[in-house]
């Protein structure tokens, strides 16, 4: 693609170099070559610009200086990460494959295939189910009985979905994830575990993705819900009957105990563990590896185990690394007051 199309494509404004010069992919800023675009989004890589062999970048007005590489186009936007990833879009477009349904599928004669949809070998759909338009279903998913999926979904292989769930539009699930298996659940009596059934579904709405290897568990009676917008990373355990927000992030290696409630555009980063029961408020911000056994306010910053505001635990930590000195200056006053008292 020309760099004049391209800049048009993406809404920005091309300043020096050559317009009529070919990009033929993306890359980022320290390894983009004399054929590729990349991006400048902040001042702390700036310095990487000045030996950049990139054709062009896409760059704010803010962030453009006078040392830049002969040759070299500035694409100049409102959002340059934004424009980026239209231009990843467009250079680096999804391959077009055949669509159909494989004959190695197995599709209940209940279920029901909206338009242009494609089944993977080896895959099942089950009784009463449903996919939506032009939704991809690729190899050797199960997919269970009274399954409603909507359109434009892409479900990737090895992926399993129970009984009852319901998927919304533009939902993409990766490899290896589970939906609505049941609860860990369970009443200790007589010297044994004692199961507690689990009847419930999971709904996730519209374009929601889930990572690879991530288990969601059904509800207990109701159901456990994935809010419109939200995207869970790998390797995230979400448990029973928990009610996640619009536009939520879960990073990967999290784990969410049953009945909590995560609010609109909260954010849990890497490895974080969330006890029942728990409501984390919108927009709160729960740091990497922290534990949470309380309610957390809307808007909060928190870390740790148990998790606290994140300026307290950063001046408790800050304490704590002083703590041999201060063990140091105990020890020589006491050796001083005990030569004082004899």
């Amino acid at each position: 693609m020309l760099i004049s199309e391209l800049a048009t494509r993406c809404h920005a404004t091309p300043k020096g170099g050559d317009l009529n010069r070919n990009i033929h992919a993306a890359a980022d800023i320290m390894s983009a070559r004399h054929d590729q675009v990349t991006v400048l989004s902040s001042g702390k890589y700036r310095k990487f610009l000045q030996d950049s062999l990139a054709a062009a970048c896409f760059i704010s007005e803010a962030l453009i200086d006078d040392d830049v590489p002969p040759g070299l186009t500035l694409l100049v936007c409102d959002d340059p990460e934004i424009s980026f990833i239209e231009a990843v879009k467009a250079l680096h477009p999804e391959p077009h494959l055949k669509r159909q349904v494989s004959e190695h599928a197995v599709l209940a004669d209940t279920a029901t295939l909206g338009f242009d949809c494609h089944v993977g070998a080896f895959s099942t759909v089950g009784q009463f189910s449903s996919v939506g338009d032009s939704s991809t279903i690729e190899a050797n998913v199960h997919i269970g009985h009274h399954v409603a999926i909507g359109r434009h979904c892409r479900i990737h292989p090895n992926v399993v979905i129970y009984d009852h769930a319901v998927i919304g539009d533009h939902v993409i699930i990766h490899a290896g994830a589970v939906i609505g298996a049941d609860g860990f659940g369970y009443k200790f009596r007589d010297n044994q575990h004692v199961k507690v059934p689990h009847v419930g579904n999971v709904v996730i709405e519209d374009h929601v993705e889930i990572g690879a290897n991530t288990c969601i568990d059904r509800g207990a009676l109701g159901s456990t819900r994935i809010g419109w917008g939200s995207k869970i990373d790998n390797l995230v355990q979400l448990g029973h009957n928990n009610v996640v927000g619009k536009n939520v992030i879960v990073c990967g290696q999290c784990g969410i105990s049953g009945s909590c409630e995560i609010g609109d555009g909260a954010v849990l980063a890497g490895s974080v563990g969330v006890a029942d029961h728990v409501k984390i408020g919108s927009r709160a911000v729960v740091m990497a590896r922290s534990g949470v056994s309380a309610d957390i306010e809307p808007g909060a910053q928190m870390w740790g185990s148990p998790a606290k505001d994140r300026k307290i635990a950063w001046r408790e930590l800050a304490a704590l690394a002083k703590l041999p000195e201060l063990i140091q200056r105990i020890k020589a006053l006491e050796l001083r007051i005990g030569k004082s008292e004899e």
